[in-house]
């Protein structure tokens, strides 16, 4: 299986953020933000993948800053690492105030995916070619992201 790059797997989602959106802050609630996080980080595994995902971790979510009734919310996704069936997705996530222009980072975010076959069984994966910067930190930092995921996983199952 052929390794890809960074950049194919690439995603960017943009949304406005509404009333219905928001708590009584006047702020994007924390849950929808995340919900934001897995549908772009899902287009993103899946174009990796070329196969069906299902979200296996969602292991940081950090918030940065509130987005505002009003502004427009812009996530951006790349799948950094992949393990065997595994892909990791980093999320970063601003806020853009539409009338000013100003931008703020709002949230960061590290989800873990697996691939799927036609059997809805875990399936390989190609691996990651990182270009950039910003994707060379990510790749080189990701199998301890990876290490310390499964000793965490393995504490909390009881069974």
């Amino acid at each position: 299986m052929e390794a890809k790059p960074a950049r194919l797997s690439r995603t960017v989602l943009t949304e406005i953020i509404f009333p219905a959106d928001i708590n009584y802050h006047n702020t994007v609630f924390g849950g929808r933000v995340m919900h934001y996080i897995d549908k772009v980080a899902t287009i993103a595994s899946m174009r990796h993948a070329r196969r069906a995902v299902v979200t296996a971790s969602s292991d940081s979510l950090d918030f940065l800053a509130p987005v505002k009734l009003g502004e427009a919310i812009q996530l951006e996704a790349f799948v950094t690492w992949t393990h065997r069936s595994s892909m990791e997705v980093y999320v970063k996530v601003e806020s853009e105030n539409l009338l000013t222009g100003e931008k703020k980072p709002t949230a960061t975010s590290y989800l873990t995916f697996v691939a799927l076959d036609s059997q809805g069984q875990p399936c390989p994966v190609p691996a990651v070619i990182p270009e950039t910067e910003e994707e060379k930190k990510l790749f080189e930092t990701a199998e301890a992201r990876f290490e310390a995921r499964k000793q965490r996983k393995a504490q909390r199952n009881p069974f």
